[in-house]
């Protein structure tokens, strides 16, 4: 990879992406074999981008499937994240976990199911949470559902010890946000302040349209510049531009201009192949050599 005249506005600030991108090889569209995700995330933290590199994140019905792998892994030599279906499954996971001399768990993504009220998932959560011993030590995000109940679901979460998880895409269209409802999103959680991660979709460092399944997708960066935008104060229609920006330079100029600080808000997303993100980063020439020596 050349850093020839490179359209970013130069290197950033090396907290602006400080474990920014968790490793989530093992869902689609990628569907790596945990067998080979497990090593491959152990050779990113090793990399000269481990700075870059989030958990990996694999889903709870997995992790007697990862304990069998990782036996006699070194202690606590895999960060991790995993994704439970329910509020009352985030207590099992956190034990499950701890039973794994491997894993350093660094978050939990909470589902909401379709029939719990916005009203009930906070004090469901919370309850399920109450005894568990490693809760003060691991984020939990609260995967917010695209309905009626998120406005509800995020203003209960500023009154509570956890985050917002964004869906930001799929394997089928309807599953994509458009500008609008992922602006509207953005503004609801930077109002609230509460911090959030994304996940899904976000294949690719700039808004584009996929050229096999013609899918709209949201560019990384364009979130990143999004959420900075409403920390400044920028209404709906300003957010909306951001993040429908498609041209490369005007993008990578946004985000140069940030300071790390959108990150305590923006705080991560889930990617199923960690050389894209950082291979558009460093093609972006947002990234300096220390980060890139190993993809030149």
């Amino acid at each position: 990879m050349t850093a020839a005249s490179p359209p970013g506005a130069g290197p950033v600030p090396a907290e602006l992406f400080a474990a920014f991108c968790d490793d989530a090889a093992v869902f689609p569209p990628g569907e790596v074999p945990l067998s080979e995700a497990v090593p491959a995330h152990l050779r990113h933290v090793c990399a000269a981008h481990a700075p870059l590199v989030g958990p990996l994140v694999v889903p709870q019905a997995r992790l007697a499937e990862l304990a069998e792998l990782t036996a006699g892994y070194e202690a606590r030599s895999l960060g991790l994240a995993v994704t439970v279906p329910s509020p009352e499954g985030a207590a099992r996971a956190l034990t499950s976990v701890s039973a794994l001399p491997a894993a350093r768990l660094r978050f939990l993504e909470v589902a909401v199911p379709e029939d719990v009220p916005a009203a009930e998932i906070v004090p469901r959560l919370s309850a399920a949470l109450t005894d568990a011993a490693d809760r003060d030590r691991t984020a939990v995000y609260v995967e917010v559902p695209r309905d009626q109940r998120r406005a509800e679901l995020i203003t209960s979460l500023a009154d509570s010890p956890y985050l917002a998880k964004f869906r930001t895409g799929g394997t089928r269209a309807e599953l994509y946000p458009d500008e609008r409802e992922l602006a509207r999103a953005v503004l609801l959680a930077v109002r609230a302040k509460v911090p959030f991660k994304a996940t899904a979709g976000l294949h690719h460092a700039v808004r584009n349209t996929d050229p096999r399944t013609r899918f709209e997708q949201h560019g990384h960066l364009n979130l990143l510049a999004a959420t900075g935008a409403a920390l400044d104060g920028a209404d709906e229609s300003e957010i909306v531009a951001v993040l429908a920006a498609r041209d490369a330079a005007t993008v990578a100029g946004l985000v140069g201009a940030l300071s790390p600080a959108v990150r305590k808000t923006f705080r991560s997303f889930g990617t199923c192949s960690l050389a894209e993100p950082v291979g558009e980063l460093a093609a972006l020439g947002l990234l300096g050599p220390d980060l890139t020596k190993d993809l030149l």
